[in-house]
């Protein structure tokens, strides 16, 4: 069985798609800035390597052979970090050396993962718009991370890069149990309160590896614990045990 390339495997998005990778039988590779503060990702047998996602040399270097990579890099941590350091471009320089890098080395498939703020609120706006529901102040790493989205977005169809975005629609916890179950929706945010398990998170990710649903699009991810009403044409259940 081929492998999958996690980029940003150290944070918590990439730990959880790579124990639900390994969890499958795949052979994993787990690129990081830094794979010395990482080495306890290698007790499983993973390949804990060096790698620069905004640089299509080193994708390129890393990716090839592999069956798919996924792009859970994060340059921010949260609002206590500040942005003085943020790369307004740093998901657009991403967005173009995975797409230039997993070409040259013949990996199609591609499995980013997205932020909630770029979906759609109830008033048909992008949550980040709204500083009653989002912080004013984070709102630069979601613009930054929007331009990623937009700069996928504007590869021709016939790229040959099939990537995918998969977008939390509501809060994410560490902690909580893996189900194996979620909805896959639109680009509005669900109603309600959706938490959604990084474990599940995971679960999704590779699935759309496995077996890809959504091509070259974005589509929000949420738990399967309730019902939406919205976007209900374009949901589909999903349940892995």
């Amino acid at each position: 069985m081929s492998g999958i390339v996690v980029f940003g495997a150290g944070g918590r998005a990439g730990r959880a798609v790579t124990a639900e990778a390994l969890r499958r039988g795949y052979e994993v590779t787990a690129v990081v800035r830094d794979p010395a503060r990482y080495a306890e990702l290698g007790a499983d047998g993973v390949a804990v390597v060096r790698g620069d996602v905004t640089d299509p040399g080193s994708v390129g270097s890393v990716t090839g052979g592999h069956l798919a990579a996924v792009h859970a890099v994060s340059p921010f941590s949260g609002p206590e970090q500040g942005f003085d350091t943020l790369d307004p471009d740093f998901f657009v320089k991403a967005a173009d050396a995975l797409l230039g890098g997993l070409t040259a080395a013949g990996v199609r498939r591609l499995v980013a993962v997205g932020l909630g703020a770029n979906l759609l609120g109830a008033d048909g706006r992008p949550v980040m718009d709204d500083p009653a529901v989002f912080p004013p102040e984070i709102r630069p790493f979601a613009l930054a991370h929007t331009a990623g989205l937009s700069r996928l977005r504007a590869e021709p169809d016939g790229g040959f890069v099939d990537w995918a975005m998969l977008t939390p629609g509501g809060g994410l916890e560490e902690n909580a149990p893996r189900t194996g179950r979620y909805v896959l929706g639109g680009e509005r945010v669900p109603d309600g309160t959706r938490v959604l398990s990084y474990a599940d998170l995971a679960v999704a990710v590779v699935d759309e590896i496995e077996r890809p649903t959504a091509h070259r699009t974005r589509v929000s991810v949420v738990d399967a614990e309730q019902d939406t009403e919205q976007d209900t044409e374009q949901d589909t259940e999903q349940d892995t045990e």
